[in-house]
């Protein structure tokens, strides 16, 4: 599928190729089944984070250079830079952004389906009902991605009047692109994964297509995101019922990792829309996240990597998981996700011992036999402190979580944070919930469609 954002109020336009019709139930089967038009989600919260730090005066010049159309990087290297510095706006009024585009491109292929597919031909009630769940949980996903960036973190006091971003559930071409609220976007976010449950198997054929497991982990991500720690926790318990696989990355010191599809880890796989293996847009790591994994952890030892093995010779480690499979970096929920998710509710809960006893079987499957001890924590405060800190070397690159969580946590004084950058000799400061917080909407579709309200800066 070729997706297009072109012309007043048009904000995608999906060109079949061929001659295929979707009249049938089946030609649905084939759009699901088509991930590269359904498991896009968000890239440059990744870079924003303080577990990224571009310290080398080489890769901050390289990262101000344009590059020829047929370059690779292209869209992402001066806006990598304009992510990484928190800037006033990202992209120039002719530039696609890599982040509101594909997920939007996911919204119109899953609202293509949900709004056809339960009156195709030929097909079963049963097989009917799965697509159009399906594809509930993918439009879910994309735009649980997209509040968590262009909009503040969940208020209770305020999201029913914060702006969220543009409500689409038909596909239309000429619909008004008014934000909708953060509220009302978390609220259809919920209303469309419970609606799908019913219908979906508990595991899916492939780990790309959403199973009861996938909706229950992405109602635990929605409500974690809402600091609804409990709810969040039951659909956590929910999802690990059904899949509680974890990887021993032990095993894959000598061994092939596996890709994203074939990752029993992985409840539902989605991945960035753009990778950042390639010089100069390369995720160099801050010491601050380097210091937290220690070099014991195996998540150290096999997903990062000398960015001079990478790059040339720029200083430091940088994220290397990428290169292992060389695929994008993958931003579905995952086995891990959820068991953080229910330790956090349980710390937050009074629950020390059980909070460290989770976060204890997962960290036994990230070192070796011989260099592991548990975790133990003095009080409820220090489980969490704990918590909050494997879920950072847990998810570290891994689909914009640390900064969702810096957003999410800054409202908590205790956790609040300031972050600063210096790049080529001047200071960049991010205060604790600061407007460039929620990413600028790109220009391109503000001049398209006005009505679309600018986030402050």
């Amino acid at each position: 599928m070729t997706i297009l954002l072109e012309g007043c109020k048009d904000y995608v336009d999906i060109r079949t190729k061929g001659t295929l019709v979707p009249k049938e139930t089946q030609n649905y089967r084939y759009l699901m089944n088509n991930r590269s038009g359904l498991i896009s989600s968000v890239t440059l919260p990744d870079v924003c984070s303080d577990d990224v730090d571009i310290v080398d005066s080489v890769q901050q010049a390289a990262l101000l250079v344009p590059l020829s159309s047929s370059s690779l990087n292209t869209v992402s290297r001066i806006n990598f830079a304009n992510g990484y510095l928190w800037g006033a706006s990202f992209y120039t009024t002719l530039e696609t952004d890599m982040d509101w585009e594909p997920v939007y491109g996911v919204i119109y292929n899953a609202n293509v389906v949900i709004s056809e597919v339960l009156s195709s031909i030929n097909g079963t009630t049963a097989e009917k009902n799965q697509i159009w769940a399906e594809a509930l949980v993918h439009r879910a996903d994309a735009y649980l991605s997209l509040i968590s960036t262009y909009a503040k973190a969940y208020d209770a006091t305020t999201s029913a009047s914060d702006p969220g971003v543009p409500l689409l559930l038909e596909p239309s071409l000429d619909a008004k692109l008014n934000r909708a609220t953060v509220q009302t976007v978390y609220d259809q976010v919920i209303d469309d994964l419970k609606k799908a449950l019913p219908y979906l198997p508990q595991i899916n054929t492939v780990n790309s297509l959403p199973s009861k497991a996938a909706a229950f982990a992405l109602l635990a991500r929605t409500y974690h995101r809402m600091e609804k720690y409990n709810e969040g926790a039951q659909y956590a318990d929910s999802a690990l019922a059904i899949q509680n696989t974890l990887l021993d990355l032990q095993q894959y010191l000598n061994a092939t990792y596996p890709m994203a599809t074939s990752d029993p880890e992985i409840i539902l796989s989605k991945t960035a829309s753009t990778n950042f293996r390639y010089s100069p847009t390369v995720l160099r790591l801050s010491n601050e996240m380097l210091d937290l994994l220690g070099t014991q952890d195996l998540r150290y030892v096999l997903f990062t990597a000398p960015t001079s093995s990478l790059a040339y010779g720029y200083s430091g480690r940088a994220y290397y998981k990428d290169y292992l499979t060389f695929e994008n970096r993958n931003t579905g929920p995952s086995v891990g996700e959820m068991m953080l998710i229910k330790a956090e509710a349980l710390a937050r809960n009074q629950d020390a011992s059980g909070a460290m006893n989770l976060i204890n079987q997962l960290r036994l499957k990230r070192f070796k036999s011989e260099e592991y001890s548990d975790l133990i924590a003095t009080d409820a405060m220090d489980a969490l402190v704990k918590v909050l800190e494997e879920r950072r070397k847990e998810l570290f690159c891994h689909g914009g979580f640390r900064w969702f969580d810096l957003k999410r946590l800054n409202k908590d004084s205790r956790f609040a944070k300031t972050l600063k950058r210096n790049f080529q000799g001047t200071e960049y400061t991010l205060e604790p919930n600061g407007n460039r917080y929620v990413f600028p909407i790109g220009e391109k579709y503000i001049q398209y469609n006005p009505e679309i309200e600018q986030n402050p800066r």
